[in-house]
């Protein structure tokens, strides 16, 4: 079929949804041909194929020289790892992300988002992103791994960069900011595992650097580049679960008021917050062997898109899927992925977009927007607002 349909437009990025509506009804499986990707949209095809060993990933060919810093460190993140070197680097960090361990952090997440909400509740206004969404999980997963709170500002532009280079863009501006900030970070990296050999602290930094001193698990370009995934991962995700969501709740305030009279239902609300906008819009994945599949033939070396937005918003698994509901009971959403590459931190974004949004809309009763139109971030893959101001 032929159609506008381009993922870097800003008409697509601004509300991608109907587009989606679209293609899963006239084009489930959707070979573009500008960058030889083949997109997928209806949940059974995504939740099968993402859990495909043959699928997986692999960086190709040579960067350009000053993208070189870049594609060191995203060569070394598990994120673009294949068994078993994914299954060893996530073995190793996934002992901070047990649901158990996250539970630990209860308590000091609601202290937090209470000392936030603390600095904004005289004034009666607040700027969400600024004020809440970012600071949040930015400190959270800052002090898990031991990241010292006078340098926490600094890796915001250097995160940035990074989120932007998983983007679908073809700027090459994008990737050499990326790798400019990839080296920076690297170098900084460095010299903090450096003091943590000299003085190690009770933080996931100093635990990886002990195993990086043995020499066994985790070369010292893994430690760093596992720091700093963390670090990205850990916090630019979170920020948009509670940002899209607030605004999804401010715009069907029948709901936002179901939740407030029933603040239980904040774990089944968040589910159906992560599905409804979801925070990673898109992830991918390289054919490794040849398959075919729903009458298509994938060949090594070609790339296929999981378009997660699509696929939470699949009549055929979703009831009235463009509905917010947050009393929604089956909700087998892919936001956080399928398969092995099933988010690592999964059991603490839920926790962090609990306690924010059950907080936010305890004490902000009044809660209300305070512009017709927020502006969303120029990015597709991690979807979130640039800013959101709000009264109360």
């Amino acid at each position: 079929m032929t159609f506008d349909f381009d993922p870097r437009s800003p008409v697509f990025r601004r509300n991608p949804y109907p587009y989606y509506d679209m293609l899963r009804s006239h084009a489930p499986i959707f070979f573009w041909e500008p960058w030889g990707i083949f997109f997928l949209t209806r949940h059974e095809d995504c939740n099968e194929l993402l859990r495909d060993p043959r699928l997986g990933h692999g960086l190709q060919g040579e960067p350009p020289v000053d993208e070189a810093a870049l594609y060191e460190m995203q060569l070394n993140w598990m994120l673009f790892q294949n068994p078993p070197n994914h299954t060893r680097l996530r073995g190793l960090a996934h002992k901070a992300f047990t649901p158990r361990m996250v539970e630990q952090m209860r308590e000091a997440i609601q202290s937090l988002t209470d000392q936030l909400l603390d600095r904004v509740q005289a004034a009666g206004q607040m700027e969400l992103i600024a004020d809440l969404a970012y600071p949040l999980p930015v400190t959270v997963i800052a002090e898990m791994l031991g990241i010292p709170e006078a340098d926490r500002d600094r890796f915001h532009e250097w995160s940035d960069a990074l989120a932007r280079s998983l983007d679908m863009t073809d700027d090459p501006a994008v990737y050499q900011r990326a790798a400019a900030a990839a080296a920076v970070f690297t170098g900084y990296l460095r010299e903090l595992a450096n003091r943590r050999r000299v003085a190690p602290g009770p933080d996931l930094l100093s635990a990886l650097v002990q195993v990086e001193e043995a020499g066994e698990q985790l070369t010292e370009a893994e430690l760093y580049a596992t720091c700093a995934l963390l670090l990205v991962a850990g916090h630019e995700t979170t920020i948009n679960l509670i940002g899209n969501g607030v605004l999804a709740l401010l715009r069907h305030p029948e709901q936002m008021a179901l939740l407030q009279r029933n603040p239980a239902l904040v774990k089944s609300a968040v589910e159906e917050l992560l599905r409804f906008d979801s925070p990673v819009q898109l992830t991918s994945r390289f054919v490794l062997e040849e398959l075919t599949y729903q009458g298509h033939t994938f060949r090594p070396g070609q790339s296929i898109s999981f378009m997660l937005g699509a696929a939470n918003h699949d009549p055929a698994v979703f009831a009235q899927p463009q509905t917010l509901d947050v009393t929604r009971v089956k909700n087998p959403h892919l936001a956080f992925g399928s398969g092995i590459h099933y988010c690592l931190g999964a059991p603490l974004a839920r926790l962090e977009g609990q306690i924010a949004v059950e907080t936010l809309l305890r004490r902000m009763p009044n809660l209300r927007l305070a512009v017709d139109e927020p502006v969303y971030r120029d990015n597709y893959v991690l979807r979130g607002l640039e800013a959101l101001p709000v009264t109360f």
